[in-house]
């Protein structure tokens, strides 16, 4: 990692150190075909695509870390402090950081002045890349999107088709895995009710505290979540992206959810059972914690301040197309939620008017990748827009799957699109050079 310094913010004239780490993948002025950006809050791990395709394309590779992520903190310790010095945390911060480490990047790589760059990100940082080929044309040449859900915000997308989705992987693996999880919030319901039953839904889940009656929709917001994180890592072959899990891990969870019609002690023990392949397919998980997020290492503190300013999403539930307890979409709950944790409110409009909601035809040059397994790709783009602005779609993939490494057992749909996304950046970089020699 090296040191990039640069002035942010309008209320404190302040410098910060961004991370960021170089890969040379037989990068030089004469052989490279482009530089590669990567923008987000990743692990680089997970990432693998971008490594194969380097190589391939005898690119530099860029990684570089989100402010307030990681090591890059504006203001160190007192980052987290409150509101006033979260202030700097946006989106719009951020792309700025990214194109002045570009710029940087060009001044001081011997060589790099005159090559283009690639924005690729995914989940969060895919929509960071394609906003920034929005927002940043004469920096990057283009950007793949992958799982980028930049239609997901206030009411381009229907609340409830992130759940519908998660909930028809289920259906897919299992004839009677999403009716099982559905009666299991009444299951839940009837025996936290019961005189035992606290105690009993205590050591049923192995939790690491005792259960109280106001913890009730803590635990099924917390089972909630796990389904919708199985839904998101549904990979192929084993991972290790938010827990270890087996191959199709949601195949594995409904082995344990085939009849809905028992009773609510059976069903609550085939639902711990499932939920044990998320919480302790390695065997080392003693007990489970329903006040820690599922996701914990990926930033999540830093997230969920974002998600109370700019970055809206609307989630709801219904019961009927969805295998979830009917709950609403209530913006004026949500920014009182916000206010109290962080002392902000959400601009819910801000997104769309910043980045132009679906009126975006007036771009080019985005990739938008989306598995039809991923609940993300509901706000995603799964048409083609224009000839420039193209989507890739996965029937078998998962969250960014086709950001990860190569496999042997990679699905051939997988392998077209990984194929498709190349040919899109071979032909930027060739239009690049073909419009710079062209210039007096």
């Amino acid at each position: 990692m090296s040191p990039f310094f640069v002035k942010v913010g309008t209320v404190w004239d302040v410098q910060f150190t961004e991370e960021y780490m170089l890969i040379n993948t037989e990068f030089s002025p004469q052989n490279s075909n482009a530089a590669k950006h990567v923008m987000g809050t990743r692990s680089l791990g997970l990432l693998g695509f971008m490594w194969d395709v380097a190589e391939r394309l005898k690119a530099l590779l860029v990684f570089a870390e989100h402010r307030y992520y990681g090591e890059s903190l504006p203001f160190s310790e007192d980052s987290f402090r409150d509101s006033k010095h979260l202030n700097f945390l946006t989106s719009e911060q951020a792309l700025a950081d990214f194109a002045e480490l570009i710029k940087h990047l060009k001044r001081t790589v011997p060589g790099a002045d005159d090559q283009p760059v690639i924005a690729i990100g995914g989940s969060y940082g895919g929509v960071l890349a394609a906003w920034f080929r929005m927002k940043y044309p004469h920096l990057v040449v283009g950007a793949l999107a992958a799982s980028a859900p930049i239609w997901q915000f206030e009411d381009l997308t229907p609340c409830g088709v992130f759940m519908k989705i998660v909930t028809e992987d289920f259906k897919k693996s299992g004839e009677k895995c999403s009716e099982s999880i559905l009666r299991s919030w009444g299951a839940i319901n009837r025996l936290s009710n019961t005189g035992s039953g606290l105690p009993w839904l205590t050591k049923v889940f192995h939790l690491c505290s005792s259960l109280k009656s106001e913890n009730i929709q803590r635990l099924k917001d917390w089972i909630s979540e796990t389904w919708v994180n199985l839904a998101m890592v549904n990979y192929p072959y084993p991972a290790n992206f938010l827990k270890p899990l087996p191959s199709w891990p949601v195949k594995e969870v409904c082995q344990y959810l085939t009849n809905p019609y028992m009773s609510d002690s059976l069903l609550l023990q085939n639902i711990y059972q499932a939920l044990n392949i998320y919480y302790n397919y390695s065997g080392q998980s003693r007990c489970n914690n329903i006040s820690e997020t599922t996701a914990g290492s990926l930033g999540s503190r830093v997230w969920g301040y974002q998600t109370c300013t700019e970055i809206i999403l609307p989630f709801c539930t219904n019961g009927v197309d969805d295998m979830f307890e009917p709950r609403a979409w209530d913006l004026d709950k949500y920014s009182d939620d916000c206010y109290k944790q962080w002392g902000v409110r959400p601009r819910p409009s801000w997104v769309t008017t910043q980045y132009g909601g679906k009126d975006i035809r007036s771009h080019s040059n985005i990739i938008f990748s989306n598995g039809d397994l991923d609940p993300w790709s509901g706000g995603g783009v799964t048409e083609d827009l224009s000839d420039t602005l193209v989507s890739v779609n996965i029937p078998e993939g998962a969250h960014h799957l086709d950001l990860r490494s190569s496999t042997d057992i990679d699905p051939p749909s997988l392998q077209l699109a990984r194929s498709l996304e190349i040919r899109h950046m071979k032909q930027w970089i060739s239009d690049y050079y073909g419009n710079y020699r062209r210039q007096p």
